[in-house]
């Protein structure tokens, strides 16, 4: 398998995660996102997946997958358990997994990426402070609710090991420490997050580790 990634991507870091978790190889190729005007929009990547974003997945099968929480399902699917399972096995449990990725990946994440942060700054003038705000707001906003629904007693955000769940909070955390979002409303989250940075998987994924990080 193939990865076109970027180190803070926080939609690549997801796959990243899950493709650890699930011990599977893969050969990463790096699509970086500001220099030279963005290589997500060069005609080589758009080749690849039109859109213009990551991540990007090309299978053994030459399919080429893209969405994030799309792949991380693909991979639960080619890869069920006993390895480590992405999603729990009653279904009670799975919508609560699905729900809370979903508060990161589809309510947080995209009004917070970098393609909005730009658009920000250049068609509406914003500056870096206004911009810094806006990001920190959704997050809080989602965070709030998140730190609410997860379970209480759990080292995780839904059972005994990481889940969906947990492979969207980890970047999401990382993201609001790069643009200073106060963390102490939210100890379940910072809790899980340091359960999950903990595990050799997610250290693996992170972006520092990274061939391409800066």
């Amino acid at each position: 398998m193939r990865l076109y990634t970027y180190f803070r991507s926080s939609a690549a870091y997801r796959v990243r995660i899950g493709l650890a978790l699930k011990g599977l190889d893969y050969e990463s190729v790096p699509v970086h996102l500001v220099r030279d005007g963005g290589g997500q929009f060069k005609p080589d990547f758009l080749a690849v997946n039109p859109q213009g974003l990551l991540p990007a997945l090309l299978t053994d099968e030459g399919a080429v997958l893209t969405q994030s929480l799309a792949i991380l399902e693909y991979l639960e699917e080619i890869c069920p358990p006993p390895a480590a399972a992405l999603l729990p096995a009653d279904p009670l449990s799975r919508a609560r997994v699905r729900a809370l990725a979903q508060i990161v990946a589809c309510d947080i994440h995209p009004i917070n990426n970098q393609s909005v942060g730009k658009y920000l700054r250049g068609e509406l003038g914003a500056d870096e402070a206004a911009v810094g705000a806006w990001m920190r707001h959704w997050m809080a906003r989602g965070f709030t609710a998140m730190e609410k629904l997860v379970d209480s007693q759990s080292d995780y955000c839904v059972g005994s090991h990481p889940t969906l769940a947990d492979i969207c909070l980890v970047p999401q955390m990382f993201n609001a420490r790069r643009f200073g979002l106060d963390l102490a409303p939210f100890p379940r989250l910072v809790a899980i997050d340091e359960t999950c940075q903990a595990l050799p998987a997610f250290q693996a994924a992170a972006p520092a580790s990274q061939p391409d990080a800066e």
